[in-house]
């Protein structure tokens, strides 16, 4: 029999009503409904004469949903690319299908996306988790991939776990832990992803909205447990040995996934190109644009 304890704050069904107030576009993949944002579906015909149909498609990170793609969004957009991002299943708008939410199963959404959106090749880039999920895709289906970009990457070494994230591995305990204390716990804890504190109270504003859904806390507590904060290296591996072209960002204040981890990203990816970012948490495309974006451009059009 499923575990039935309630979690406080999920009042609320994730429902056609609610989705018709949301931004962006909600399509019906297998595991249930992906609410996502494109951005230039049609580029106009003078950035297809300079730089061809770029498209680039953000894979957000453990929690957050597709908002904290927001600067990135926009400049890309601004600049004449065709942006994709999306909620992974369980966050933000997307359904929160009883699944296990693994590997296998982030791959599959994202896959039948750019498959429904009719995307053959695509520039991908993930944040945090989202380094695994998009570089486990990119060495599953290389041919799909024109350029790989990873922000902060987790999965080269296991995610130390924060208290109330240890909780969640143990059966019964993981479900009154969250029930109880889960989600305010983890809008806290979002505080840490920066290095400026100006960006926390409206940051936590914008998190927070999801938490109200049912199954927002059924979908974390699988994640923990399907292994998705875990080892990835194999992953890194696989794309350093294709030599796809690599872009690596990371925060030298980054809490979340110590910068010291880059190490290992690089040693395992030896052809990325790295960029460090000083006075910079777990989210140096947010905190950093202006040094972040121009990066991100002239990476985006080499030849």
């Amino acid at each position: 029999m499923p575990w039935t304890i309630p979690y406080l704050g999920e009042t609320k069904e994730l429902n056609d009503t609610v989705r018709a107030s949301a931004q962006g576009s909600f399509v019906q993949l297998s595991d249930g409904i992906t609410h996502y944002e494109l951005g230039n579906p049609h580029p106009s015909p003078l950035s297809l004469r300079e730089m061809g149909t770029i498209t680039v498609v953000l894979v957000h990170g453990f929690s957050v949903p597709y908002f904290i793609w927001d600067p990135t969004f926009k400049f890309l957009t601004e600049s004449g690319f065709r942006a994709l991002r999306y909620d992974l299943l369980g966050r933000g708008y997307s359904d929160r299908p009883r699944v296990r939410y693994d590997i296998d199963t982030f791959c599959k959404q994202l896959k039948e996306l750019l498959d429904t959106l009719g995307f053959s090749q695509v520039n991908l880039m993930g944040l945090s988790m989202g380094g695994p999920i998009a570089a486990s895709f990119a060495a599953r289906n290389p041919e799909r991939i024109q350029r790989l970009i990873l922000v902060d990457p987790a999965g080269a070494r296991p995610v130390t776990f924060a208290r109330i994230l240890q909780a969640a591995t143990t059966p019964g305990f993981g479900e009154l832990a969250f029930g109880l204390v889960g989600s305010g716990q983890m809008a806290r804890s979002v505080k840490s992803d920066f290095y400026d504190p100006a960006h926390v109270k409206e940051f936590v504003r914008k998190y927070v909205v999801q938490m109200k859904y049912k199954g927002f806390m059924r979908a974390i507590l699988s994640t923990v447990r399907n292994g998705m904060l875990g080892d990835f290296s194999s992953s890194y591996r696989s794309i350093g040995e294709l030599g796809m072209p690599v872009l690596l960002f990371w925060g030298r204040d980054d809490k979340t996934v110590p910068f010291a981890y880059s190490d290992d990203v690089r040693a395992a990816i030896p052809q990325a190109e790295f960029h460090a970012f000083d006075e910079c948490g777990h989210i140096p495309h947010y905190e950093k644009p202006d040094e972040f974006n121009p990066i991100l451009l002239e990476f985006l059009i080499k030849n």
